[in-house]
This record gives structure tokens, C-alpha cells and sequence, in this order.
């Protein structure tokens, strides 16, 4: 596939090593000439300007390529790129950082086809490094929601039990299920819970500490899972 990537600072290139290492073709869009000269010597096909203009978009490829990433660390750049990228016929990704509040993130998350927190991708490694065990973070869907993937243990109050005998919080829900080795599916009443079946649970940030007690049942990790 091929992908123009807006911004060669630190999350921008290491996107594009990432992309590359898999196959792909990146050209990479950037402005400071610093930033510009240490991804050609790493390689990469950099076009230097202004990513939020259409000409310097369409002389990195635009028009051939499959999606466009727009991860500077400017929101009205990368707003601008990803709506000239979907003119183009693009998948658009977008970065927005942490210190926006929601109705910023509702406004932009309409219209492009994904948003990136690079904050909050590093938040989830580094909890699940510091958690282990049994909970670990898989994304974040939106500023208050979160995906887990929890693997059933001997403390577990749901071991044992029929998923349709879990009695999740309201702002939360069971999205897929798995045996203890095999791969997950679709969730059914009848699912038993048994030590090292896993189950991924989509959960607002405001009951993480529930959902964590109710399937896991370790009170110790309530601080860490909650906070990000």
C-alpha cells in the first residue's frame, strides 16, 4: 500500500519506519528542514512544505495513495491535510493531542475516518507494562472509552458463571469472548467463564474500577487501571 504522511517529528517517523518494515511505501510531508533532512537519511522520500496546502499534498502522491496520516503536532495542519486527503479519495488519520477537551475531539472525529492520541497509545504500553497479570488495555475508542482484554482467573467473582449472568455497569460491554486457547468470537448467553478464558469489554473510563472487580476481582490494581 501507499501512504503520505504529514509530519517527520517523532511520531510521524517512526510511523513511517513501522509502515515500512511491513512493505509499504511512505512519502513523508514536512516543514523544518531539520526534521526533513534526518528522515531522507533515514531513507524515506520527503517532500518539504506545508502539509495543509493542496499543491504540496498532490507532489507527495496524494492522488495514488491509499491513506494519509496527518501526525504534526498541529491540529489545524492536520485537520486541513486529512480533509484535502479525503477529496482525494484517502483513508484519513488524524492526530489530535491529549489537552483537548471532547467537543473538540466530537467536532474532528466526524470528519475524518480515525483519530490518534500518540499520548494515550504511549499511556496504554506503559500500563499494561506496569499491570501485567490478568488486564491489559488494548485502545482507546474515544476520551472516555476504552477497550480491556481481561483473562479470567481463579479469583474471578465471574468464574464459573454464563456470560448472560455478568451484570456489567450500563456504560460498558462484553464485545468478544475465548476460550482458554482458542481464538475469540462473538459473545453467546451460554458462554461458560473459566480460568484462562479471555473476554474484550468496552467500558467508559468512569467504571473501569467495576468492571475490573467484577471480572477480575483484585482490588489492589484499581488505582493503576483507572489512571491514565
Amino acid at each position: 500500500m501507499r501512504f503520505v504522511i504529514i509530519g517527520a517529528g517523532r511520531v510521524g517517523l517512526r510511523t513511517a519506519r513501522v509502515l515500512r518494515e511491513e512493505g509499504h511505501d511512505v512519502t513523508l510531508i514536512e516543514r523544518d528542514g531539520d526534521h526533513a533532512e534526518r528522515a531522507r537519511a533515514s531513507g524515506f522520500e520527503v517532500v518539504e512544505g506545508d502539509g495543509s496546502r493542496e499543491p504540496i499534498l498532490e507532489s507527495a502522491g496524494v492522488d495514488e495513495a491509499d491513506a494519509l496520516g496527518a501526525l504534526t503536532s498541529d491540529l489545524n495542519v492536520n485537520f486541513a491535510a486529512c480533509m484535502i486527503g479525503k477529496h482525494h479519495g484517502c483513508r484519513t488519520v488524524m492526530r489530535i493531542d491529549e489537552d483537548y477537551r471532547e467537543e473538540i475531539y466530537k467536532k474532528y472525529a466526524e470528519e475524518v475516518d480515525e483519530i490518534v492520541y500518540p499520548e494515550r497509545l504511549g499511556a496504554i504500553g506503559a500500563k499494561n507494562a506496569l499491570l501485567g497479570g490478568s488486564i491489559r488495555a488494548i485502545a482507546d475508542i474515544a476520551q472516555s472509552l476504552q477497550v480491556l482484554l481481561i483473562t479470567i482467573t481463579d479469583e474471578s467473582p465471574m468464574n464459573g458463571y454464563t456470560i448472560s449472568e455478568v451484570a456489567l455497569p450500563s456504560e460498558s460491554r462484553i464485545l468478544a469472548f475465548g476460550k482458554d486457547g482458542d481464538a475469540m468470537g462473538i459473545p453467546l448467553p451460554d458462554d461458560s467463564l473459566e480460568t484462562g478464558d479471555r473476554v474484550a469489554v468496552l467500558a467508559d473510563f468512569s467504571v473501569l474500577d467495576e468492571v475490573r472487580q467484577l471480572l477480575v476481582g483484585d482490588s489492589s490494581m484499581a488505582a493503576a487501571v483507572g489512571g491514565d
